[in-house]
């Protein structure tokens, strides 16, 4: 059950929030600092490349370091091909999972390890393979933890994960936004030393203030009314999202990362695809039993016992069109075409690259708890 009346009663909000989703999402620019400053403490500032990365491969567990692997590859775009090394095991716990580098990666290749846990024995194996092959390791983990000693051991770099002052490593939600950005910002800062994508520290300064006045718009003591992330979450409820992304960099990613925490955090499952695919991808499901026109309203339903069916809702997310064209006006001749409802959702003019990113990864993340919250989803 969705109960809208708790989005705006703060405390009643902080009562919910076990696991401090909206905390944080709220400290994602405090975490952006903290983990500038560790690599720079790490070393990462004063690396003098020889030359770029033939590819770049990441390895990691769960949703950080998926939506990590995924951000990268966009930023990067046409520098060099980023590849994420899918593990394998029989459960998904940190004993149980490997990785195996592919046949041809060597010594002109950048290995990228990304763990918010760190105990896990198939990535320390991992940069022991690596070693052996010659391949360039470098880790962001807990100080400390297994990985980080192992990644040591292979004459890796380490960076240690950003953590806020009132949280431990091992309570970090593997799909908060403290958990993303501590992992991604020392990658980030790496990259830019190594010439495969535009980070300097200035840079990720001016996204940790976008982030930090995102946080001043989408938060708890804002009214629903003039809170993005709380419409986006009260739009959202009863309904199955369709995540449309157009863009030209990193607004796929963003709207697979949004489909990933809405299932991870809020229980809820969402579609993501990139316009203008997504049109065909989706255009029959628009027209199905989801659709909101299928049962515009049965009178006879009982409300009291009956669930209210999923309808399908389109979130469009978009940064700035490439080349100046848009798929936009055909989504929403489509999505309105089928009586299925739109939110969208677009950075604030003047963004650069990186600030627009940001801006639209913190609205959909606070988005995402507050869905997690109201719907009664604690994730204790």
């Amino acid at each position: 059950m969705f109960d809208e009346s708790l989005l705006d009663d703060p405390d009643a909000l902080a009562r919910a929030d076990r696991r401090r989703l909206l905390r944080g999402a709220a400290e994602a620019g405090a975490r952006v600092r903290t983990a500038v400053l560790h690599a720079t403490e790490a070393g990462v500032s004063a690396l003098s490349p020889e030359g770029r990365p033939r590819a770049v491969l990441v390895a990691g567990p769960g949703t950080a370091a998926i939506g990590v692997a995924d951000l990268v590859g966009a930023l990067a775009g046409a520098s060099a091909p980023v590849t994420r090394l899918h593990p394998t095991g029989v459960a998904p716990a940190a004993g149980a999972l490997r990785w195996t580098l592919p046949g041809w990666a060597g010594s002109v290749d950048l290995l990228l390890i990304a763990t918010t846990d760190g105990t896990e024995p198939g990535l320390g194996l991992l940069a022991e393979q690596a070693y052996r092959r010659g391949v360039t390791v470098v880790a962001v983990s807990p100080t400390g933890s297994p990985v980080a000693e192992a990644v040591e051991g292979a004459h890796g770099l380490v960076v240690p994960m950003a953590t806020a002052p009132h949280e431990l490593y091992d309570e970090t939600p593997g799909a908060s936004p403290g958990a993303l950005w501590a992992l991604l910002t020392p990658l980030l800062a790496l990259l830019d030393r190594v010439g495969l994508l535009d980070a300097p520290a200035e840079a990720l300064q001016r996204v940790a203030d976008r982030l930090d006045r995102t946080a001043e718009r989408c938060g708890p003591a804002v009214a629903t009314y003039e809170n993005p992330a709380k419409t986006l979450a009260a739009e959202l409820a009863d309904s199955l999202p369709i995540i449309w992304t157009e863009g030209t960099v990193a607004a796929g990613p963003i709207g697979r990362r949004f489909a990933a925490v809405l299932a991870e955090l809020a229980g809820r499952p969402a579609l993501a695809a990139e316009l203008p695919e997504a049109l065909p991808a989706h255009g029959v499901l628009l027209a199905g039993d989801l659709a909101a026109a299928a049962d515009p309203d049965d009178f006879f339903r009982d409300r009291v016992e009956e669930a209210q069916a999923l309808r399908a809702r389109v979130v469009l997310l978009r940064d700035r069109p490439t080349g100046g064209l848009s798929a936009a006006p055909a989504a929403r001749e489509l999505a309105l075409g089928h009586d299925t409802t739109i939110s969208e959702l677009e950075p604030e003019e003047g963004a650069t690259e990186l600030e627009a990113f940001a801006e639209l990864l913190a609205v959909t993340d606070f988005a995402a708890g507050y869905l997690a919250l109201v719907s009664g989803r604690e994730s204790a």
